[in-house]
């Protein structure tokens, strides 16, 4: 009986059935669950919906440029792999197929602290990389880190503020949720992750692992230090409330994530698209402001561009398409988001991501 293959993925929602069918449903559960019943999870994505975008006609646009500058540098279109951990996980090839992917498509690759390659071999694949940052209980080994990024040619630091405790993902505690022993997070100094490896009911070892090797008491004392020891542009990730983003671009911040962690922290924190204007309203040009969390297609990376966002991060979709196709799906999964941004910029009479943010917006449903 002859079978006929699956037709080829034309949206990024069609990687998540692909990566389903080849992950193991514990894993699946890790990357596709969030905290909690999952309410914040699926406001991202309601809430996305409810953009309306107020086309523009006669604007004699034919062919729409993707270029943006982030952080001073240019980059290919306004969108930038969010930081994910151990991507081995999902994938043999890991962190340096989907680094690959993201320098091929000419944008930025974000390297989780939590990454299961160490960040020298995600900076040799030659793509752009933002290293991501939870903040360790010793300040010592942050400085070690510190210069372990540089040497390795990062090109921003990116801390994420929004996990004092990692968020109750009850998937992950029905499953007791561990790392295979031959998976480690290779950025963590001396095998401190090896909590993560054990096995007990009712319990997401990840969580304890997390516990023992990050600070729960991150504090504005802490990132102000940071923006004074770190000679990368500091990004600060995870924030939702107007008031700590101008609080962030105060303490040296060049670029602020508004970001409920794609509903894996506090579950019952509002849609992180919800909060955007009023975070690019309270900050006004002290710094750039990025949106995470729900992003699933080119008509979401226009919202928020309409709603002031200098670009976006891509989390979920780009685990799909490494777990499903190693670089090469990850590659085709950043060129179906170009050719739809393209779409939806040209759709609404913009020439580039720049006129995208003069779009106004109207509340949908």
């Amino acid at each position: 009986m002859e079978i006929t293959p699956s037709p080829p993925p034309v949206c990024l929602a069609d990687f998540a059935a692909l990566a389903r069918t080849v992950l193991p449903p514990p894993v699946w559960d890790y990357v596709d669950g969030g905290s909690g019943t999952e309410v914040t999870l699926g406001h991202n994505r309601a809430a996305l919906d409810r953009v309306g975008v107020l086309p523009r006609m006669l604007t004699g646009v034919a062919t729409p440029s993707l270029r943006t500058r982030l952080l001073g540098r240019e980059y290919a279109m306004p969108v930038g792999v969010a930081p994910m951990a151990y991507q081995r996980l999902v994938h043999p090839d890991g962190e340096p197929a989907l680094a690959a992917a993201a320098g091929a498509a000419g944008v930025p690759y974000l390297a989780s602290i939590l990454g299961s390659t160490p960040i020298e071999q995600v900076t040799a694949t030659g793509a752009e990389v933002w290293f991501q940052l939870y903040w360790l209980r010793e300040r010592a080994l942050v400085v070690d880190l510190l210069a372990r990024v540089r040497d390795a040619g990062c090109r921003a630091l990116v801390v994420t503020v929004d996990v004092p405790v990692l968020g109750r993902r009850r998937r992950d505690l029905r499953n007791a949720f561990r790392l295979p022993p031959e998976l480690v997070a290779a950025n963590l100094p001396g095998g401190r992750d090896d909590l993560a490896h054990g096995g007990t009911p009712g319990v997401t070892q990840v969580t304890v692992d997390s516990g023992a090797a990050f600070a729960p008491a991150l504090s504005w004392a802490d990132l102000r230090w940071l923006g004074e020891h770190c000679d990368l542009p500091l990004i600060v990730k995870g924030l939702l409330d107007p008031v700590d983003a101008v609080r962030a671009a105060e303490a040296g911040a060049q670029a602020v994530v508004v970001s409920n962690h794609g509903g894996r922290q506090l579950d019952g924190a509002p849609a992180s698209v919800t909060m955007l204007p009023e975070v690019v309203a309270a900050v006004g040009d002290r710094c750039e402001v990025l949106l995470d969390s729900g992003i699933r297609g080119g008509v979401d990376v226009l919202r928020a561009l309409a709603l002031g966002a200098a670009g976006v991060l891509v989390g979920r979709p780009m685990l799909w398409a490494l777990a499903s196709g190693g670089q090469a799906g990850a590659g085709t999964a950043l060129a179906l988001l170009a050719d739809e941004l393209r779409d939806a910029l040209a759709l609404a009479g913009c020439a580039d991501p720049a006129a995208a943010r003069q779009l106004r917006t109207v509340p949908m449903g």
